[in-house]
């Protein structure tokens, strides 16, 4: 009898543990942020269908191999995750609906059913006025630019005024819980009446306001999904120049925090002082991974080095954050990156109006993507802001034990996205409009695709210009672009297009997939898409 429960509760254990395997909780669905999964019968075309007349809704009957669509903002740059039966999108409020709420230019989070992708509530997130020279958080009006991270009935995100969120998987639908009590406040601009709360609203356990309490100053855009070990999780702080793109308003903010997951208060930083060496922005969200006994956190800063702190273990005591304690740093810049064959330090590009035109393509990078933590190494791109252009870029692995260079290419140019490795290959797009092969373990390039044939005429402004990550998984990998395309290439050392599909708006997210469902989402629209059935 005893025999028979204990057998029980370890196959509920493990089909438990199955089930949550399926679902994809954050960015890069584990800890080692690798875009790949094991899921299998992935669709290789669906159609996006055609729009209801006068209005922005996808008329389903119009689409092909998709379950349900539903529409966003007008520009959408997070990415989704799921859990749990929900699903979780960043986006814009340009969409906005809803008369208790003014539209603001600011941000929205969307939690919908994961089977039928009706909405369960929102978040939404106003823009506000910094005091200091009139700069506006969120002044391109991009929103929520990142993934939330679910842990059980919780999730965490950072919101695109610099604040870091825990949020009730449920929202308002069972009560108002937590510490925090002013939902209705939260989400109009200021000085308006707070909204009256329903249960299609969010549901805020707890608030922690970066630009206010550090203080930093995200330039640009806030833009990191965090990261959970313990009790603790981590959060970049997007901390950067201000309108000047030169002065560093607080060059000695910490770019890395660490917050405690039931509470928000801060339990530690980095000391690192990147804020005197940033280059432009601080997009990069950390990844992690165990290396021999320790439990190491890896960030790609803006000052372009790839940096690893050992996990914190504990919460220090009294009020002082503890500062994170370096295991190493690795310049992804080249020595002829930063200086000329003179010696002569090469200046960051901050090129902009007409002199965008006289681009330099030489300089340092700072680190945007994600590094990637796979079998004890490190894997991590260098790329600008896609307003300063294309240029050159550096893919780099590194050591996850010593951060000692492995192998390098530049024949990856500036990049936005964070890797892909799947069956011993990896798998990298770059802001020029490259797909590139490598092999994972020695660097072996074994192919590139210009998703842009008009490169050659518009070297530093592509057409087809790739803010994607790749996604590998059931042999394919997708790739979506700025010119409207999802690209589906076999995973494999020779090259192979499988499909080039035609989407309805720009894609600058990364595919994913979760439950045998892949997720399509672009700037307008978010698709759940599957293969048909076989008959």
């Amino acid at each position: 009898m005893m025999l028979t429960r204990i057998l029980t509760i370890v196959v509920v254990a493990l089909l438990g543990s199955a089930a949550s395997a399926e679902d994809w909780p954050q960015w890069g669905c584990s800890s080692g942020r690798n875009m790949a999964s094991d899921a299998k019968n992935m669709p290789v075309s669906f159609g996006p269908g055609k729009l209801k007349d006068g209005r922005r809704q996808i008329d389903m009957s119009t689409t092909r191999n998709v379950k349900w669509a539903i529409s966003l903002g007008s520009q959408t740059y997070g990415n989704p995750v799921v859990s749990g039966g929900k699903i979780i999108v960043g986006t814009n409020d340009a969409a906005l609906k809803d008369p208790r709420f003014r539209k603001t230019r600011g941000g929205l989070v969307i939690c919908c059913n994961e089977k039928t992708g009706e909405t369960l509530w929102k978040l939404v997130v106003p823009r506000y006025v910094v005091r200091e020279r009139g700069f506006y958080m969120d002044q391109m009006n991009l929103g929520i630019c990142n993934s939330a991270t679910i842990e059980g009935d919780r999730a965490y995100l950072v919101t695109g005024r610099g604040e870091v969120l825990c949020l009730d998987m449920n929202g308002q639908a069972d009560g108002n819980d937590g510490a925090f009590q002013d939902e209705g406040k939260f989400m109009v601009s200021a000085g308006r009446p707070a909204a009256k709360l329903n249960k299609s609203d969010a549901d805020i356990i707890w608030r922690y306001d970066m630009v206010t309490q550090l203080p930093v100053r995200p330039h640009d855009a806030v833009s990191c999904a965090v990261l959970i070990k313990g009790d603790f999780i981590y959060a970049g702080t997007s901390n950067g120049p201000d309108l000047s793109h030169i002065n560093v308003p607080y060059p000695d903010a910490p770019s890395l925090i660490v917050l405690n997951k039931k509470t928000g208060k801060l339990a530690g930083v980095d000391a690192e002082k990147i804020g005197r060496r940033v280059l432009h922005g601080q997009w990069s969200s950390p990844s992690m991974g165990k290396v021999g006994d320790k439990v190491l956190i890896f960030f790609g800063g803006g000052d372009g080095l790839l940096y690893a702190f050992e996990a914190l273990e504990e919460a220090p005591e009294g009020d002082k954050p503890a500062a994170l304690k370096k295991a190493w740093s690795y310049d992804c810049n080249p020595r002829d990156y930063r200086y000329d064959e003179n010696g002569k330090k090469r200046l960051y590009q901050r090129l902009t109006g007409p002199a965008r035109n006289k681009v330099r393509r030489e300089g340092p990078s700072e680190i945007i993507a994600t590094p990637v933590f796979h079998k004890g190494r490190v894997y991590v791109t260098t790329g600008h802001d896609p307003n300063h252009g294309t240029g050159k870029g550096m893919l780099s692995c590194v050591d996850a034990a010593t951060g000692k260079r492995i192998w390098d290419s530049r024949q990856v140019e500036r990049s936005l996205s964070t890797c892909s490795i799947y069956d011993g290959l990896l798998f990298i797009a770059d802001y020029s409009g490259n797909v590139h092969c490598f092999d994972a373990d020695s660097g072996k390039h074994h192919w590139v695709h210009r998703t842009d044939p008009t490169y050659e005429k518009r070297p530093y402004w592509p057409a087809s210009s790739l803010w994607s990550s790749t996604f590998a998984v059931d042999g394919k990998v997708y790739l979506g672009t700025e010119k409207k395309e999802l690209w589906v290439f076999k995973a494999s050392k020779k090259k192979k297009i499988l499909n080039r599909i035609p989407l309805l708006e720009k894609m600058s997210n990364t595919p994913i997939t979760a439950n045998g469902v892949l997720y399509v989402t672009t700037g307008r629209y978010l698709y759940a898409a599957a293969s048909a059935p076989k008959p």
